[in-house]
């Protein structure tokens, strides 16, 4: 029985995992890194740390599988000189430094321009504003850029000694044409770059290079191009069809879809990029979703846990008698695109009390979910069922709430292992154990538990949750 290998470069440490053809997982290992700030608003990391962490990860596991599949953080940027030389820490996907760029790009380009192009507006995020914020603020090391890597493909370069991409990846750097799922001329001789300076692109489970005989593997095994790691998510999950819906209950919540064909929000409120089947997926994102109830557990529960807030928001009717919470603790990205929005309780009478405002969090971070989840399906996307994902899907209370307000069926996964998980799965595909992803996907992806709708309205209270984000969006200053 084949053996794969999914590398999942995180943010705050990486994943290495050993799955058999039927998606049981048979070993894994995990590594943490540091994560810096050096000024206001900036989030790099060492490329180098990454690889000392997923080298060491393959030695624990101590077996050499039949493909390796790569995944990891999107957006970020890595640097390399004619030598493949690191130039300089690498700029992440949550690094805010590129507000400038973002506004140079669209008016280079054009903003409508940009977004059919690309699929999106030009976001912080982005790769793109990162090499741009280079040019502008770091001009002799711009001037020895010879490539601009993601971090997952950076793991590729010291795996294989071959520079290459995948098209979800790729499709978050702000210069790939989604559509025509190549890089983009036309925004690099709108912005005078140079297209050499990125990777050859492949399809997710196409190889695209293998192995030298490093970190204890031999030389020569199959390294697919990989996912980004929503992508790669969605694999896990088996969200490669139409039908299916994934939601993602982290710290930040992701609505996940396969589109049937290529289309974008001329809005940006939800995100189109090539998906790993080799069609395209739409995505919506809040900010603070899990986040949120952390932050009241961090409150109002200090030292009780999660298992006494769930059960005091799970006393209290739905609707919290009129009063409403937005999750806006960070801003938000879907639907609003409002990096000043705040976090609010509205409403609140003498008769509501701790549990009230509880379940009024858990309901307003729902209800974020469901503007996300209107907007996926407002681009063609069909919702059958929803498979749940994260920390979240934990919780039968939430999961009975998120059911209920998305009016539609919701599933946990037999098994949640996240993006390293899906990209194992695209290695059997690249190793011809799969004849395509979604038989991949069929073998090895399980759901557990289905909850169904139990008929609770949750119309007026959502009706109440986007009139509040409109009454106060001026709060902070105006748009």
């Amino acid at each position: 029985m084949a053996r794969l290998m999914g590398i999942d470069v995180g943010t705050s440490g990486c994943k290495v995992l050993l799955t058999d053809e039927r998606g049981h997982v048979l070993m894994e290992a995990s590594a943490e890194y540091p994560l810096s700030s050096p000024k206001p608003l900036w989030s790099e990391q060492n490329p180098e740390d990454w690889w000392q962490g997923v080298e060491t990860c393959i030695r624990d596991i101590g077996v050499a599988p039949d493909a390796i599949g790569l995944t990891g953080q999107m957006h970020g940027a890595v640097f390399l000189d004619v030598h493949d030389k690191v130039l300089r820490p690498a700029i992440l996907w949550n690094d805010q430094r590129t507000v400038e760029e973002c506004a140079e790009i669209e008016t280079s380009v054009g903003a409508d321009r940009v977004r059919a192009i690309t699929g999106n507006p030009p976001l912080t995020g982005f790769q793109l504003p990162k090499l741009l914020w280079m040019r502008n603020h770091e001009l002799s090391r711009f001037g020895q850029v010879r490539s601009a890597l993601l971090p997952k493909d950076y793991i590729r370069l010291k795996l294989t000694g071959e520079k290459a991409t995948d098209v979800s990846d790729a499709s978050g750097t702000g210069i790939f044409d989604v559509g025509r799922r190549a890089w983009s001329e036309e925004i690099a001789a709108r912005l005078e770059l140079d297209l050499s300076l990125f990777p050859a692109c492949f399809e997710s489970p196409t190889i695209a290079s293998r192995t030298l005989e490093v970190a204890g593997l031999p030389a020569g095994l199959p390294v697919v191009g990989g996912a980004g790691d929503q992508a790669a998510g969605a694999v896990g999950t088996g969200t490669v069809e139409p039908g299916v819906v994934s939601v993602s209950l982290g710290t930040s919540g992701v609505v996940f879809t396969s589109l049937p064909g290529f289309a974008y929000d001329p809005l940006g409120a939800v995100h189109t990029f090539c998906h790993a089947n080799g069609g395209w997926h739409t995505m919506g994102v809040m900010l603070s979703c899990a986040g949120t109830i952390r932050w009241l557990r961090d409150t109002l529960y200090a030292g009780e846990g999660f298992d006494r807030l769930t059960a005091e928001a799970a006393s209290i009717e739905p609707g919290c008698e009129g009063l409403t919470f937005l999750p806006y603790l960070t801003g938000e990205r879907t639907p609003h695109n409002d990096p000043l929005a705040k976090a609010t309780w509205a409403g609140v009478t003498a008769r509501h009390g701790r549990a009230h405002m509880a379940r009024a969090v858990f309901e307003g971070a729902s209800f974020g979910l469901r503007d996300a989840y209107d907007r996926v399906r407002a681009l063609g996307a069909v919702a059958a069922e929803v498979r749940v994902t994260g920390g979240g899907a934990r919780s039968d209370f939430w999961m009975q709430l998120l059911a209920d307000v998305l009016e539609t069926p919701c599933l946990r996964m037999e098994v949640d292992e996240g993006p390293a998980f899906g990209a194992a799965i695209l290695a059997g595909v690249g190793a011809k154990v799969f004849r395509g992803v979604e038989e991949g996907c069929a073998a090895c992806v399980r759901t557990s538990d289905r909850i169904e709708p139990s008929g609770t309205g949750y119309r007026e209270p959502l009706e109440r949750f986007r009139a509040l984000y409109n009454a106060l969006k001026n709060w902070n200053g105006p748009r």
